[in-house]
């Protein structure tokens, strides 16, 4: 009878003992140091992802350069590419703040994002402003994808407890920010008028 009471409290020892570990074979106590673990790996996963699109846009933007007419628009993408490579310079700097190597992986949003304005730039007639007033909506649909990137990062780092890593994203999220903003008033002083006259 002794021995069967044993085996009864080693089992429940055993069991116990699982229930506290998570998959990679960790104990964990309430849980906290496996949700940690697991959204600091998603964090860095995100980290991988636009670090692509923004080396992706050091491609792309010469493109959108090339193919606009309005001075004021050719400007706008010039700066970006200067402030672009610092967004990579960047993330290079918060991949060494997680103790990771910088790394890319393929973002398939910003690949289509580009795909799409390549499209627009083939599509539309040169000199026109309509190809810039297309221009400037793809640019600001990469804007866009890139400030909700950039807001969620912020947001992720500051709840694993980084507020220097949040702080890095919120630089480049008021950056991205100010960029849309300066797209919306190119489009509004002249270049969606004239585009209706034509």
């Amino acid at each position: 009878m002794e021995k069967t009471k044993s085996k009864g409290t080693n089992s429940s020892s055993s069991t116990s003992r699982k229930n506290s570990e998570n998959g990679n074979g960790k104990t964990n106590g309430s849980g906290e140091s496996s949700q940690s673990s697991l959204m600091e790996k998603f964090l860095v996963d995100e980290l991988k992802d636009i670090y692509w699109a923004e080396k992706h846009l050091l491609k792309a933007l010469p493109k959108l350069e090339k193919a606009a007419t309005a001075e004021e628009l050719k400007e706008s993408f010039t700066g970006h590419l200067e402030v672009t490579r610092e967004h990579v310079t960047r993330l290079e700097e918060a991949f060494e703040m997680m103790g990771k190597k910088p790394q890319a992986k393929k973002c398939e949003a910003m690949e289509g994002l580009t795909k799409e304005a390549e499209g627009i730039i083939e599509d539309t007639e040169e000199g026109t402003m309509t190809r810039d007033a297309a221009l400037i909506m793809a640019a600001q649909k990469v804007e866009h994808y890139e400030i909700a990137t950039y807001g969620g990062l912020r947001q992720l780092a500051k709840t694993l407890g980084k507020p220097d890593l949040s702080d890095l994203f919120d630089q480049t999220l008021a950056e991205e920010k100010e960029a849309d903003q300066q797209l919306t008033n190119i489009a509004e002083a002249h270049i969606n008028i004239e585009a209706t006259q034509e």
